[in-house]
């Protein structure tokens, strides 16, 4: 087995600084920033010829400053000790529907799998799960995925560990592309955020980031920083849990995925501060 630590990979399938940062609310300011890096600064994995990704979790002191306190590549065939999967109707789109038989555990992969569910009137169900018995107050965390095409909104986020929301931190969302996925930042009482998209080939194994600090939330992508948020006003103070989640969109308006579709995750590395 050849494992060597890289901080780079080769990213030909990524336009990375195809930008697109525009205001989503009146909370958009100065503070948030598109940042072009063409040197990876921050973790990407370790290389692995036999991993699914070709890249295992990286190791517990490749990040300036932290240590890494958990990691999963979802081997056997259960979710690990900690995570929880969702089930029932999600907030904010009452036409979709979680149910456990959508989070499969197999092949060294995390599916979550989005199709037509008979045990649901043939409606378009999906998968969910958060990382429920372990919550964290700042910190790093890094997620090695794809997706199999358009159609499903996935989101890989940081949710408010009491369930009174906002805020939240979700470091990759599709919005149902294949071709582009957006960081946003949702904070006070009215829901004020903070969004920007960036242009990339989901469908090709990346490894997203957030590093969340009390001063600064920072947005990575296969080492590379994509965008920051530097409005302490704005950004969460309180214990937060990973979680990550499909929904099919169907009673949002147009978005409404059309064929089966999935978000695999290879692994997931949470780091706090040494």
């Amino acid at each position: 087995m050849l494992t060597v630590l890289i901080f780079g990979l080769a990213l030909s399938a990524v336009v990375l600084l195809a930008l697109e940062g525009a205001p989503s609310r009146a909370g958009f300011s100065s503070t948030a920033t598109t940042i072009k890096t063409d040197r990876p600064l921050f973790p990407i994995g370790t290389l692995n010829v036999h991993d699914p990704s070709r890249v295992s979790p990286p190791g517990p002191h490749v990040l300036a400053g932290y240590h890494r306190v958990y990691a999963t590549e979802f081997t056997g065939s259960a979710l690990p000790p900690g995570w929880e999967d969702f089930t029932g109707v999600p907030g904010g789109d009452v036409g979709a529907h979680f149910s456990p038989s959508h989070v499969v555990v197999t092949h060294g992969m995390l599916e979550l799998n989005t199709w037509r569910d008979p045990g649901y009137g043939n409606r378009w169900v999906s998968g969910g799960l958060c990382q429920c018995g372990l919550k964290y107050t700042y910190g790093a965390f890094f997620v090695r995925s794809r997706i199999t095409g358009p159609g499903p909104n996935e989101v890989q986020l940081l949710w408010p560990y009491s369930n009174k929301w906002p805020p939240e931190i979700d470091f990759y969302e599709t919005g149902d592309k294949d071709n582009s996925t957006s960081w946003t930042l949702h904070y006070g009482a009215d829901n004020d955020f903070v969004q920007q998209t960036l242009r990339i080939d989901q469908t090709q194994w990346h490894t997203w980031g957030v590093i969340w600090t009390p001063t600064t939330i920072t947005y990575t992508v296969d080492g590379r920083a994509w965008g920051a948020f530097t409005g302490s006003y704005a950004i969460p103070t309180v214990p937060m849990t990973l979680d990550l989640q499909q929904r099919p969109g169907c009673s949002l308006g147009p978005v409404c995925t059309s064929v089966p579709q999935s978000m695999l995750v290879d692994w997931v590395a949470e780091y706090s501060k040494s």
